[in-house]
């Protein structure tokens, strides 16, 4: 059986560039931030062929890895506490260079192959992905970033675990793209962090104690799959969703939740008689960027995504077509504007709540926009992006961008039965015959 086997493991810290050093020392947290506490942290990985120069590889990661840090320091830091005298306590970032975690790794049996050409995301992937532990919260002084390089027979596949408390997929992939720029030889990055702004850190916020985490039990069985929507899918998907709803500004994203949704509660459902299936509701959970509606500085770094909710009788969802709920959720998307958002930020103020693990059934993560195969660390784009074991479970849909221009990866995180029969499901699947 093929197995990941550990090399080595060492923290890396700040290189201490005079001239790049930022001298922050702390960042308080904003509610969009502390709402991630309870959950668990961001895993992504890219896949390359493996570079001509193997035995500098390590060393040359970790020269450049510590110096991209010297950009991001809390990121070389820790997740801290303060405790109040009226039993409340504040989080925040302490970036004291601490380090982050190195991690090598060998898979001497496997190879690119083996994880671009299975129908399946093989069981193996889950080991190419360091662990930081879990929830975030409970994170206190460990490692808020955790590298993990594995070495296949022909390729290598390196992979970021990063606390969700410091960062969402924006500041991820944007520290991803910064050392892949310091990797290849550059002596700067194309886009400079911002972490302070006035219009969200302005002051430490204070939590009741947190309900420490409840051993979670075991998932069942699920299955992971990659499915591919061209250019061309989404297109027809964005014509036939704004025909439907006879409206014009259904997006292509919002398109294919929709497609995609609609074909999970069809084969969940199936075994329902339509009587019950009327009466039970679907929820749906997606991530709404706040960075262009507040707006903030570019740049900005840190968690500026908030958790849009709605559900819809399952019976709706399946009788009616695409447009009927991409039209409902371009509302729900349109709802988030400055305004909400501000007054929602304010409430959070005033009664914090944090997301809860095991409360989601479908939930839609990450975005296409993401510069994701633009991360050339010096010999050549990834093949594949794939992501970790945290934060999956039955009805997890994570959104990548394809490596070709236009197009969509959706990597699909069901129940086996489900799964299966998706793939058997002609409304699904006639999306593909383009």
């Amino acid at each position: 059986m093929a197995k990941v086997d550990v090399i080595s493991s060492c923290t890396i810290r700040m290189a201490g560039s005079r001239s790049h050093a930022n001298p922050i020392s702390r960042l308080d947290l904003t509610p969009w931030d502390l709402q991630w506490l309870s959950l668990d942290s961001i895993q992504k990985g890219i896949l390359f062929h493996h570079p001509q120069s193997q035995q500098t590889l390590i060393p040359h990661l970790k020269t450049s890895l510590s110096r991209t840090l010297d950009f991001f320091p809390p990121l070389a830091g820790r997740l801290a506490t303060t405790a109040h005298e009226d039993g409340t306590i504040s989080f925040f970032l302490d970036c004291n260079n601490a380090g982050v975690e190195f991690v090598h790794a060998l898979a001497a049996a496997t190879s690119a192959s083996d994880i671009l050409e299975p129908k399946y995301i093989p069981k193996i992937v889950s080991s190419f992905f360091a662990d930081i532990g879990t929830p975030n919260s409970e994170c206190v002084s460990r490692p808020l970033l955790a590298v993990q390089v594995t070495e296949l027979v022909d390729g290598v596949f390196i992979a970021c675990t990063a606390n969700h408390v410091a960062v969402d997929g924006v500041s991820f992939w944007h520290f991803f793209n910064s050392w892949s720029e310091i990797c290849r030889g550059s002596d700067t990055i194309s886009k400079t962090p911002i972490f302070e702004s006035s219009s969200v850190r302005n002051r430490p916020l204070r939590l009741p104690p947190l309900e420490k985490s409840s051993s979670v039990p075991p998932p069942p069985p699920l299955l992971e799959r990659v499915f591919h929507f061209t250019k061309q899918t989404l297109s027809n998907l964005k014509a036939k969703a704004n025909s439907e709803a006879d409206i014009d500004n259904i997006s292509s994203l919002q398109a294919l939740v929709s497609h995609i949704w609609r074909g999970v509660s069809r084969q969940r459902y199936s075994g329902i008689g339509l009587g019950d299936l009327r009466g039970r509701e679907d929820p749906l959970v997606l991530a709404v960027g706040l960075r262009a509606r507040i707006p903030l500085p570019e740049g900005y770094f840190g968690s500026a995504v908030i958790n849009a909710e709605m559900k819809m009788r399952a019976g709706e969802l399946v009788q009616k077509g695409i447009g009927h709920a991409a039209a409902r959720i371009n509302e729900l998307v349109a709802r988030h504007t400055k305004e909400a958002i501000i007054k929602t930020m304010g409430d959070w103020g005033n009664c914090p709540a944090v997301l809860r693990r095991g409360t989601f059934s479908f939930v839609i993560s990450s975005l296409p926009r993401h510069d994701v195969y633009g991360n050339d660390f010096g010999w050549g784009k990834p093949v594949a992006v794939r992501s970790g074991p945290r934060q999956k479970f039955d009805g997890k849909i994570t959104v990548f961008p394809a490596a070709e221009g236009g197009g969509i990866d959706v990597e699909v995180c069901l129940e086996p039965e489900t799964l299966r029969a998706m793939e058997h499901d002609a409304e699904f699947m006639e999306a593909f015959a383009v």
